[in-house]
Parts: C-alpha cells; sequence; structure tokens
C-alpha cells in the first residue's frame, strides 16, 4: 500500500512538474515572439497585428485552461511593455502610462490589454472541448482544432476592439482622425482587415500544429485519451 501510495505520489510530482516545463516553454515562446521585431507584433503604424495568440491557444489546447489562462496573462503582459516602450499612435489603449498629446490611457487600459489576452488562453479549450463532445469521435478533431484557432483569435479581436470603443471611443477616434459618429465604423473596418485575416492565419495554424502536438499523452490534458 506504501509503495502504492508513493508511486501515485511520484507520478503526481512528475506531471506537475512537465505541466511547469511545458509552461515556461510556451511562456518563452510568447516573450521569443514579443520582442523579436516584426514577428510577434507587426506594426501598421495606426496598430499592431499580432500573431502571438497561436502559441497562447495552442498552450490552452495541449495544458488547459488554467495554464492557458496564465499564458494569455503573460501575451497580455508583452503587449504592455511593447505598447508602454514603443508606443503607437493608439497604444494609450493598452496602457495607462503612455500618452500622445491630450490624449492618455488609464485603469481601463489594463482592463483591455489583460482581460481579452487571458481568455484567449480558455475560449479555445471551451471550443475544442464543445466540438468533441458534440461529434464523439475518436482522436483529435480537425473541425475543433480550426475553430478553437478562429475563436481564440476572434475572443482577442473582438473583445480588444469592443472595450476600445466602450472605454475609448473618443481618445480613440482623434488618433485615427475619424469622427467620434464613425468610430464604430471605423473599428469594424479594423476588425475586417486585421482580425479576419488573423483569425484566418490562427485557424490553418492550430490546424497543423494542433495535429503534430496533441499526439498521445498530450491528449489527456484534453480528455481525449482514456
Amino acid at each position: 500500500m506504501k509503495k502504492e501510495n508513493k508511486r501515485t505520489e511520484r507520478s503526481a510530482a512528475g506531471a506537475k512538474v512537465r505541466g511547469m516545463v511545458q509552461t515556461a516553454l510556451f511562456a518563452a515562446v510568447i516573450f521569443i515572439m514579443a520582442f523579436t521585431p516584426f514577428l510577434g507584433y507587426i506594426p501598421l503604424g495606426f496598430t499592431r497585428v499580432t500573431t502571438i495568440h497561436i502559441p497562447v491557444i495552442l498552450g490552452s489546447l495541449m495544458l488547459g485552461p488554467g495554464k492557458g489562462a496564465l499564458l494569455g496573462g503573460i501575451f497580455g503582459l508583452t503587449s504592455f511593455i511593447n505598447n508602454t516602450v514603443n508606443p503607437t499612435a493608439t497604444s494609450f489603449v493598452f496602457s495607462p502610462f503612455y500618452s500622445l498629446g491630450e490624449f492618455s490611457g488609464g485603469p481601463a487600459s489594463l482592463l483591455i490589454c489583460f482581460v481579452p489576452r487571458i481568455l484567449v488562453g480558455v475560449i479555445p479549450w471551451c471550443i475544442y472541448k464543445l466540438v468533441k463532445k458534440c461529434s464523439k469521435k475518436e482522436g483529435t478533431s480537425g473541425a475543433g482544432l480550426i475553430l478553437a484557432g478562429i475563436g481564440g483569435s476572434l475572443t482577442n479581436t473582438l473583445l480588444v476592439m469592443n472595450l476600445i470603443f466602450v472605454f475609448f471611443r473618443e481618445a480613440y477616434a482623434a488618433a485615427n482622425e475619424v469622427t467620434v459618429r464613425a468610430v464604430y465604423g471605423f473599428i469594424l473596418t479594423v476588425i475586417g482587415t486585421n482580425g479576419v485575416p488573423e483569425a484566418i492565419v490562427a485557424g490553418v495554424l492550430t490546424l497543423a500544429l494542433g495535429k503534430v502536438l496533441l499526439r498521445g499523452r498530450m491528449k489527456k490534458n484534453l480528455g481525449v485519451a482514456k
């Protein structure tokens, strides 16, 4: 009995260490992408296109929503740092410590910077689990991976842009030289031109990489393997 208990304890400790190592590896990828020019954040003058949500989505699928949320928080931290020390014209919506003339951030900047990114580490796992539950097929679900990638990317884009409208519509309109009345139309344009392509790319890459990564032991994190 004691031997069994010790074996169980060793197994649990080993699983915990593996989880920590896997989380650290994903975190390292996020930091490398974030601070490599034109890799994680691609500047477009008035904003940035991001690809950092992809390792967050994959981390969510492999490690579960708890560690996925942590990776999403790291994503938010890199965005906060980038928008504070290397700002664009609208960085005030992501950093309370940045201002451009009369436009300045505030507490809502932290909400916009962190909450959508944390959810990027949760929503894809939920989507994949739902698809698997509905399909009832064995093995990795290609449709689930695609929808998880698209859903994770759109979680970031839609929440960020709509929270900007809620908290910073006037400043965001002025920074982009549009009227307050037209600002939501401008936001929809950003969603269409940046967010939709990002979502398509995320769906394709999540499928391609997920097929490789979600095998054998890793499937247990999703409850796919018995």
